[in-house]
């Protein structure tokens, strides 16, 4: 059985394309059936998938017996010789099931990024699936939340085990003679998921037959095919203009406006899948009624992010603090994140001409530093007469009220050298073959000739 099971595992790991780029992977494992069996078949399939292992831990410290699992699955990590993590959370006994798995993911998305781990793998497998789509239809959510979990989502999260059921895992666990820790938890009625799995389910499956999970997966199914094709239809709406970006995504307002109330929302929702952000129906009601307020309204939307009238476009962003409050132009070459944008600088003889309105510029000064704008601040343009406030000159750029005051500035002391995107200023302009300094300005997550 082993060996079948492995092979499905193999072959649906690369028709599904679940890691399309060799990379680490960081494996999450509870000490359960399902993850240590995870573990054993990465292991088996990794090289041919092109990963790096490292073993994830989080003891939640809610039992009294949790490091002895650690300890477990520690071990378990030094016979396969990948590295291990432990995250000690010490969350106390009176946690939830929702507190602790906010703070396990926490830890788990920190550990990915100091790996520089290209995947995080967890255990789901089907019997998660189907309790996944109960709990969400006893709690009403729309079709989109009916899909259950995705196979692979943003941040490089992927679950391969969907196809397989708990009892297929725990035997081929039991086979190959993987240590297995049984968490009482998971039988507790007093976590809802719980109660799912040990009466709910097992109630449905007396009174309909053992065919309800499979018509559970199939709600499952239908649903994420309804997803799916709303995402596409995203591409064939070009009155719609969706601009999706590092934080967030924009729409036209007219284009909107032009479909149905229902189709809008459908829409707004699909928009905001793409970047990470779960709109439940009412909340998009609530943004595509914004859409048709004047220009400078916002909207919290919970989680960090944001929506806000900007001019034609209706944006939705999450919010992101300053990288570094200033950014000073130390050493030849050089580079840094500013916000949603990233600076970067190198010697470079100056051209004939500068752009007024480009993402890239020469300066003659090596003193300058990058800064957000402040109130007060003047520029003199580039082929303009006298000075004009940049707080206008954002405006006729059409940036958004709300990063105004985050929008970087190249500065020499109080003079204003540069406006990224929106104005250059006739000082230290350098003389034409002269060495100089070039500057180059990108958003975050957009290649340099979007910002053109």
């Amino acid at each position: 059985m082993t060996a079948a099971l492995a092979d499905r595992f193999r072959a649906h790991c690369e028709t599904a394309r679940l890691f399309p780029t060799p990379g680490t992977a960081l494996v999450a494992v509870s000490g359960g059936a399902d993850s240590v069996a995870l573990l054993d078949l990465l292991h088996g399939a990794g090289p041919a998938l092109g990963l790096a292992l490292v073993v994830a831990h989080a003891d939640h410290g809610i039992r009294s017996d949790s490091r002895r699992v650690g300890r477990s699955v520690e071990d378990l990590a030094a016979r396969y010789g990948v590295p291990f993590e432990l995250g000690e959370l010490a969350l106390g006994p009176a946690t939830t099931e929702t507190a602790a798995r906010r703070a396990r993911y926490t830890w788990l998305h920190a550990v990915q990024a100091g790996h520089h781990a290209r995947y995080l793998v967890t255990a789901h497998h089907s019997d998660d699936q189907v309790e996944t789509v109960l709990l969400r239809v006893l709690r009403g959510s729309a079709p989109a939340g009916l899909a259950g979990m995705p196979a692979r989502t943003r941040g490089g999260l992927v679950r391969p085990l969907l196809p397989f059921t708990r009892a297929e895992l725990a035997a081929y666990a039991a086979e190959r003679g993987l240590p297995v820790h049984d968490d009482p938890a998971n039988r507790d009625p007093a976590h809802l998921r719980s109660w799912i799995r040990g009466t709910l389910l097992p109630m449905l499956v007396g009174r309909l037959g053992s065919r309800v999970r499979d018509d559970l997966l199939r709600v499952g199914r239908h649903a994420a095919a309804e997803r799916r094709a709303w995402e596409r239809v995203l591409e064939v709406v070009p009155d719609l203009e969706l601009h999706v970006a590092a934080r967030g995504f924009d729409v036209a307002r007219a284009g909107l406006a032009r479909y149905d109330d229902e189709v809008a929302v459908a829409l707004v929702r699909a928009a905001a899948r793409r970047v990470g952000l779960v709109l439940g129906p009412r909340r998009a009601r609530a943004l595509c009624a914004l859409a048709a307020r004047s220009s400078g309204r916002r909207l919290p939307l919970g989680g960090g992010w944001t929506a806000e009238v900007a001019f034609d476009r209706l944006q939705v962003r999450r919010a992101m603090a300053c990288a570094a409050e200033e950014v000073v132009g130390a050493g030849e070459r050089g580079s840094a994140v500013f916000g949603d944008f990233r600076v970067s600088w190198r010697p470079e003889p100056a051209p004939a001409t500068l752009e007024r309105t480009a993402w890239t510029t020469w300066v003659a000064d090596r003193e300058w530093v990058v800064r957000p704008s402040r109130p007060g601040d003047r520029v003199a343009p580039l082929g303009g007469v006298g000075h004009r406030p940049l707080r206008r000159l954002l405006m006729e750029a059409r940036v958004s009220r709300s990063e105004r005051g985050r929008y970087p500035v190249v500065a020499c002391g109080e003079t204003i050298l540069w406006v990224p995107g929106v104005c250059r200023s006739a000082v230290a302009l350098p003389e034409p073959g002269t060495p100089a300094v070039r500057l180059d300005v990108i958003r975050n997550g957009e290649s340099a000739e979007a910002n053109r």
